[in-house]
């Protein structure tokens, strides 16, 4: 076992590792570059986290704890139509702001079991979108549909937004206000079930 260099910790790592991420994309993020933005040696990280895909691991369980908590904070006291705004630009803007920590939370990664066992963030997650989503009235397996297409459009738009997708002439944040209309529509006309439909 390395001994740990005095001062250095594993959320100090991880805190790097994030910011090296949204500066240059997680796909750049190194145990070299993240050493040389703490100022010390490549070996005195692998005191602190096993390896490249522990620290991937490591600010994807970061990066969904701090998502979470702004989703909740912006959620707070709101229903309906507000909740789902409110949760979507939360969403949005944590994208915006932390894009390598954002794409650590899409991808699969290797996380450690302990300490996704003991992360908060994953399940807040789970929690705070089903919860938003209780106030349209959908029961199982509808609910979860409704989840999987709130995700699936949130991420969608913000992951095009991010690759330059929107060239067109009109504002993203107009379509983006237009979407979530719709989504609100359509999370309120949730289609009825049908004999023989999916189960």
């Amino acid at each position: 076992m390395r001994m740990a260099r005095a001062g250095l910790t594993a959320d100090r790592v991880t805190l790097a590792g994030a910011e090296l991420a949204d500066e240059v994309g997680l796909d750049h993020v190194t145990m070299s570059a993240v050493a040389r933005r703490l100022g010390v040696k490549d070996a005195s990280l692998y005191a602190h986290v096993r390896n490249l895909e522990d620290l991937r691991g490591r600010i994807a369980l970061l990066a969904a704890d701090e998502k979470t908590i702004r989703i909740a904070e912006d959620t707070a006291g709101r229903a309906g139509k507000d909740a789902l705004v409110a949760f979507a630009n939360a969403y949005r803007a944590y994208a915006h702001d932390h894009p390598g920590r954002y794409t650590a939370t899409q991808i699969p990664i290797q996380i450690d079991p302990e300490l996704a066992a003991r992360a908060p963030g994953p399940r807040r997650a789970v929690e705070l979108t089903y919860g938003m989503l209780r106030a349209y009235a959908l029961d199982e397996p509808d609910l979860t549909d409704a989840v999987r297409l709130v995700r699936s459009t949130l991420h969608g738009f913000v992951s095009l937004e991010a690759a330059g997708g929107f060239a067109h002439a009109r504002p993203a944040e107009d379509s983006w206000a237009r979407c979530l209309d719709a989504l609100h529509t359509l999370l309120e006309r949730w289609p009825a079930r049908h004999e023989g439909d999916p189960t």
